[in-house]
């Protein structure tokens, strides 16, 4: 068995991927740490924060109809966040609207969706306290 020691990466299919970039990079503060064309003409992007998490988002414009969010192998990212308390604060002053809040046994969740639709889950305890 494999030990596994963080999530390295996730890679999304967007609509649009400057206005993902600057999406994730206004809610989280990730940056551009490699931009560029596939070897299949997509245009991409490696995102994140360094130690932290990063998304490899690719352009990919036959992808859903807008509001259409069924896609394929991705029900939604979890994020954990230490600065919990401020989440709401901060959603609504880049007028990112709430989509749900949900209580769950030891931890609280907030979901939003990303320019692509794609849900986001904003944790206020890592993995949901589950030890």
């Amino acid at each position: 068995m494999l030990s596994v020691s963080g999530l390295d990466h996730l890679n999304l299919n967007v609509v649009n991927l400057q206005e993902s970039i600057n999406f994730y990079n206004l809610l989280f503060g990730f940056e551009v740490k490699e931009q560029g064309i596939s070897a299949s003409g997509s245009s991409y992007a490696i995102i994140g924060a360094s130690d932290a998490a990063y998304l490899c988002l690719y352009e990919n414009l036959d992808r859903p109809v807008e509001g259409d969010r069924s896609m394929k192998y991705l029900n939604h990212l979890g994020f954990h966040v230490s600065n919990y308390g401020h989440v709401k604060a901060a959603l609504d002053k880049l007028n990112i609207p709430i989509e749900q809040e949900y209580g769950y046994e030891k931890s609280n969740s907030i979901y939003v969706l990303d320019p692509s639709g794609i849900e986001i889950e904003i944790s206020e305890k890592f993995g949901g306290d589950l030890h």
